[in-house]
């Protein structure tokens, strides 16, 4: 059934739909219903969209040279788009040009997939064509699918919109050139009132090759249409009720946050929180856009909304996330005392290895360097900062460079905490009176989040305690 409401016509609005709210007939027939009931309250709809959900992770397992997998990854992907087409498309010629995009698609998939397994090796430019080939075959199906519930649409890679450098995998936009593409691209459509169905995640550099924005790209995607048109909001729909107080899975009694700083947002978001790309925030802030989180399965739910600013209030702890599958790695030795330069070393050799390092520590007496890295690239990084510090070790000024056992990042965010004298010492407590033991801690000078290190397997146990401070 469709929704209803009052017409209020707003002028832009860019929403992004998640994987898991494309990836079934009835998930993509919600999406249409939510768009048909906000279209006559904005003067111009841009829909952006994911690939449907686990069709990437398919596409990225036919890409590893195991050709076993081929035929029937793509028969998956095949009847997944074909259920929704035949469930959502009436008309026979708008479902089967749909389906034969598709199809287009899928035959290029497995022909590099096959020169893949030949050459026994890809590169980053290949794999950026595989990865985003889930969003290429979901625009000509969700745009058919609008069309058939009435609503004027028409498929739009971003190819055409978003320009990049070219480090495939992880490109960087141009924005300049991209506001410039957009618009064009963009406005005659929606002055023609053609909702534009485009593809996140992926984009194109300079000489029209695909790039990718990175994994969950298509939420910053949405962000750089909005802020290019520009647009009064950007929602994205994702498939719970905004940004939570912590991650329901782990918490059962966690609750949505109805308002969030973009400073909040954006630790959150750093510190493990899936429900929006760390990227997303900047677009919004430097265009003045407004920006919301929602949840396609509960339309009438508001979700959350972020705003730049937010008047601390004292004692508001707002949400907690985090990161797991980390191990901290230590380098320490009396030799380091004062030795100028120590830290750049250390973090240039761990750059090399292409590892993330969401915390670090360093005791006031310089004898040691702490950080956190993904438990899977432990190995690596030390095997490189031993190869970079040879000489150091053979001199004795670094004593040893080791790991801990897995841990993981425990990390409470709030506004309010740094008007709040105490939070730090009250969280501490709390971890303590239900032995949970804090291995390193770190607050930056914002004061809105704490990030405490815990063993791995007291990572839940470190949620639930910590989301009883939450008031």
């Amino acid at each position: 059934m469709a929704f209803a409401l009052p017409v209020i016509q707003k002028n832009t609005l860019v929403m992004k739909f998640g994987g898991t709210s494309v990836g079934t007939p009835a998930a993509m027939k919600q999406v249409v219903q939510i768009v048909a009931a906000e279209r006559p309250q904005w003067k111009n709809l841009v829909v952006v969209t994911s690939a449907l959900s686990g069709v990437t992770d398919l596409l990225l397992k036919m890409a590893s040279g195991d050709t076993d997998l081929l035929a029937g990854s793509a028969q998956t992907i095949r009847a997944r788009h074909t259920a929704i087409a035949n469930e959502l498309i009436a008309d026979l010629e708008k479902r089967q040009t749909a389906l034969d995009a598709m199809e287009a698609i899928v035959e290029q998939i497995l022909n590099l997939c096959w020169a893949i397994s030949v050459l026994g090796e890809s590169t980053p430019r290949i794999m950026d064509t595989i990865a985003s080939a889930g969003e290429r075959m979901c625009i000509p199906l969700l745009s058919a699918a609008l069309e058939s519930a009435g609503i004027p649409a028409q498929p739009v890679e971003a190819t055409r919109l978003i320009r990049t450098d070219d480090h495939f995998t992880d490109a960087h936009p141009d924005m300049e050139k991209t506001h410039e593409l957009t618009r064009q691209v963009l406005q005659p459509l929606l002055t023609q009132g053609i909702v534009p169905v485009v593809t996140g995640f992926l984009a194109a550099n300079e000489k029209g090759n695909i790039t990718t924005l990175g994994r969950g790209g298509s939420d910053y995607s949405a962000a750089l249409i909005g802020a290019a048109l520009p647009a009064d909001d950007v929602w994205i729909y994702t498939d719970v009720d905004g940004v939570m107080t912590a991650d329901p899975r782990l918490v059962p009694d966690a609750t949505t946050v109805p308002v969030c700083s973009y400073r909040e947002i954006a630790e959150l978001a750093y510190y493990g929180a899936k429900v929006l790309h760390p990227k997303t925030i900047r677009p919004v802030i430097e265009a003045g856009i407004g920006l919301r989180v929602c949840n396609t399965f509960n339309y009438a739910h508001p979700g959350t909304r972020l705003v730049a600013d937010l008047d601390a209030q004292p004692g508001i702890i707002k949400a907690i996330t985090t990161i797991r599958n980390l191990q901290l790695i230590t380098l320490e030795g009396r030799g380091m005392l004062g030795v100028p330069g120590v830290a750049a070393k250390t973090f240039d050799a761990v750059a090399k290895t292409g590892a993330s390092v969401p915390l670090i520590t360093q005791a006031s007496s310089e004898q040691s360097i702490c950080f956190a890295v993904p438990a899977s690239s432990s190995k690596k990084v030390i095997q490189t900062l031993t190869k970079a510090f040879q000489s150091e070790i053979q001199s004795r000024d670094i004593d040893r460079i080791w790991a801990t056992d897995e841990v993981g990042i425990v990390t409470v965010v709030g506004e309010g905490m740094k008007a709040t004298p105490g939070v730090a010492g009250r969280v501490c407590s709390v971890l303590g009176d239900h032995q949970v033991n804090v291995i390193a801690i770190a607050q930056g000078s914002s004061e809105v989040s704490i990030s405490l290190v815990v063993d791995g397997t007291q990572v839940q146990e470190a949620l639930k305690v910590l989301h009883q401070l939450i008031q």
